[in-house]
């Protein structure tokens, strides 16, 4: 075949050479250009070397006629669907119907007006034109399918005739060339869906309602398909032909990941138990039925001693080995201590959660006696007691544990929550590895926690916060394009304090909004000083949900970016799922605010809240922040992998920019580039820095080599 461009090349096969003289010389003529042959022989040789576009091959020639050379050409690979146009001196019928056999495409005499010939061949050019695109269409829209793995299919309602595509019968585990009917298309369905399916195709072809449902075919591999049916009736112009158009598409993989998704918002990974969110639902529930049948329950809140000292001599996968194993312990011991609340007429049943960190929550049901909750705390501490082995070794766990009882300690599950976790303070001041029952006259607790809040309201009017910046990485060329303000506590006895060791405090006591208010200032105010030292570096501010959900959120922006000046880089706010969808119906309208403000905004922590996947598509979100438990296995954990490509494929989809956070080693930084993770930010490329060793990075590359010195942090910090 020719290049594009260059004229059509016809082989001219005649073992007369006034003949060939005779047709170069037409054609040439005609802007063709012509090669020629005087045997089968040699129109083989010159066939295999390159393919012309058209042949014209004589019937009558000494040695291989025309008919044995046509079909000898036939069996050469590229020159299967080449035109041949045979060519004889005489009517002979069944030399012409031998030709056809052979794979002749056109046949003519040569007594025909030479100039008819001419435009038969441009007739025959055009039409395998026509051809080669059609069949190249068909190559491009059959790999379309495979990739997509959407296949298509046609039933004529009017003969009852169907069209399946290949991609169709791969799924369906049909074999090519078979007869595909409608009774073979059930028969692929699963049993339980089968009549389901059927019914709604039944009504796209009587009343051309269009269906679209997703129905388990049977299995045909390992692994059973889930496929979304679609279909629509058509009638072709002139109402003769009415036809039912579908698609069947393999939607197996994108529901496991969603279903991982749905799954990681409300159990925690490493243990597989409820978190938080769960469990905070699940106690309201059980405090309803509670209510409703006037008995009571118990809400316990375990946290093991000493466990950040185990962490970080030992390390973190012995830790993470570790939950896993009081995960297990608790749980076998809350399923034995169940007959402790026991009546002959009723029992219950023990939620248990991994409330967060090395914390465990349990709620138990139908409880007569507080005696009774704390029988079943001390029994957990006695599963805790025998050694774990760790390597060589062993490790000894302990845990404190505080207990509140609903109706006596509170009404709601946050109140619960609350004085249970009070109670566990408690426990620990005492010695640790005990159980305590909240009561009001834990007074130690209360004036510590008060003391604690007076401190920082001191703070937040003096000059004891600072803030930090980590620097967010644009990973395809190494440069600085963001920061996140991350604030910290010089408390004047205690030192320096990280969020984790003030935030929940200020967010029980009603002080997160003054502190997220005095955070989004100052790094407004930062980022005006970088503009006007020529530095356009976004910088990224956690928003809590007291702030989200405050009625002045936007007037509140608005003055701070008036306060602090403009810059050329907008602010970014770090908004997490949770916070979001508190918020409910207002919260699009809330967003599209923030928004028209030209202030970006970030999904903060995605995975750990309820990532709702037809509501992230609904939010105008900029950024989507992947939460960092994703991060650490990625290299290690093909699961893993999967979820963060499938979680960077998704963002990409809705036009949001995925961000990795946490990344901490360049094999993960490198995985995590290849799945489309284009910011990162992380230990690899810096800790927390002050804003001048922040101004001292920008302009070149980040990483780990020209990370400035940092104040060490806890594993446990941004």
């Amino acid at each position: 075949m020719l290049e594009a461009g260059a004229p059509p090349r016809i082989l001219a096969v005649d073992d007369d050479p006034t003949v060939r003289s005779f047709v170069r010389a037409l054609l040439s003529d005609a802007g063709y250009d012509v090669l020629e042959a005087a045997s089968g022989a040699d129109a083989l040789t010159i066939c295999q070397a390159e393919c012309p576009d058209l042949i014209l091959l004589d019937v009558a020639m000494p040695g291989m006629d025309g008919i044995s050379t046509c079909a000898a050409l036939r069996a050469i690979p590229h020159a299967a669907s080449v035109p041949i146009v045979m060519l004889t001196g005489s009517d002979d019928l069944e030399a012409i119907d031998r030709a056809y056999q052979a794979g002749a495409t056109d046949f003519t005499t040569k007594s025909v007006h030479w100039l008819v010939l001419v435009e038969r061949v441009r007739y025959l050019l055009r039409a395998k034109q026509a051809v080669d695109h059609l069949r190249r269409s068909e190559f491009r829209l059959a790999a379309a399918e495979r990739i997509g793995r959407l296949g298509y299919w046609e039933w004529d309602l009017s003969t009852g005739g169907h069209v399946w595509s290949d991609e169709t019968r791969r799924m369906l585990g049909a074999a090519i060339g078979s007869d595909p009917t409608q009774a073979l298309f059930l028969a692929c369905i699963h049993p339980d869906d089968r009549s389901a399916v059927q019914a709604a195709l039944a009504a796209a072809a009587e009343m051309g309602e269009p269906c679209a449902l997703q129905c388990r075919l049977t299995s045909v591999a390992d692994t059973p398909l889930v496929v979304q049916v679609q279909a629509e009736s058509t009638t072709e112009p002139g109402g003769q032909r009415r036809t039912l158009t579908g698609t069947v598409q393999d939607v197996t993989e994108r529901l496991q990941a969603e279903a991982r998704i749905r799954r990681l918002a409300h159990y925690d990974e490493l243990t597989g138990l409820p978190n938080r969110t769960l469990f905070h639902d699940q106690v309201q529930q059980a405090i309803a039925t509670a209510r409703r049948a006037g008995r009571h329950l118990a809400v316990l809140l375990m946290d093991l001693d000493d466990f950040k000292r185990i962490n970080d001599s030992l390390g973190h996968g012995v830790g993470d080995t570790l939950l896993i194993e009081v995960a297990r312990r608790i749980a076998r011991a809350v399923r034995e201590s169940d007959i402790v609340a026991r009546t002959p007429e009723r029992s219950h049943d023990a939620v248990l959660a991994r409330h967060g960190g090395d914390e465990f929550a349990i709620c138990l049901g139908e409880m007569e006696r507080a005696e009774d909750a704390v029988r079943v705390g001390t029994r957990l501490l006695e599963a805790l007691a025998p050694p774990v082995p760790v390597g060589s070794g062993h490790v000894q766990m302990t845990a404190s544990i505080g207990i509140s009882l609903f109706p006596h300690d509170g009404l709601d599950a946050e109140t619960l929550l609350q004085h249970a976790d009070a109670a566990m303070y408690h426990a620990k001041a005492s010695g640790r590895n005990g159980c305590r029952l909240y009561n009001e006259g834990l007074g130690a607790e209360v004036k510590r926690r008060l003391t604690f809040e007076a401190d920082l309201r001191r703070a937040l009017e003096g000059d004891e916060l600072q803030l930090c910046f980590q620097p967010i990485v644009e990973v395809t060329n190494g440069r600085l394009v963001a920061a996140e303000a991350l604030v910290r506590w010089m408390h004047p006895t205690r030192g320096l304090l990280s969020p984790g060791e003030f935030i929940p405090l200020a967010e029980q006591v009603g002080l997160i909004v003054p502190l997220g208010d005095w955070v989004l200032e100052h790094a407004a105010r930062a980022r005006a000083r970088w503009a006007v030292a020529g530095h356009i570096v976004r910088v990224a501010v956690n928003l809590s949900a007291q702030q989200f959900r405050r009625a002045e959120l936007v007037e509140r922006l608005e003055a701070v970016l008036q306060l602090a000046g403009p810059g050329p880089a907008p602010i970014c706010l770090e908004i997490t799922e949770n916070a979001l969808l508190e918020q409910g119906g207002e919260t699009l309208a809330i967003l599209r605010a923030i928004r028209d403000l030209d202030i970006r905004i970030a999904l903060d922590d995605f995975g750990t809240g309820y990532s709702s996947l037809s509501y992230l598509q609904r939010l105008p979100v900029d950024v989507l922040k992947l939460d960092r438990s994703f991060v650490g296995g990625v290299t290690t954990s093909a699961r893993d992998s999967a979820i963060t490509a499938a979680i960077a494929r998704m963002s990409l989809a809705l036009g949001i920019e995925p961000l990795a956070e946490g990344v901490e080693c360049a094999e993960q930084r490198d995985l995590l580039r290849a799945q489309g993770y284009g910011l990162m930010q992380g230990y690899l490329f810096g800790r927390p820095w002050s804003e001048p060793d922040l101004l001292a990075a920008l302009g070149g590359e980040v990483g780990p080599r020209e990370a400035p010195s940092a104040t060490a942090e806890s594993r446990t910090s941004k």
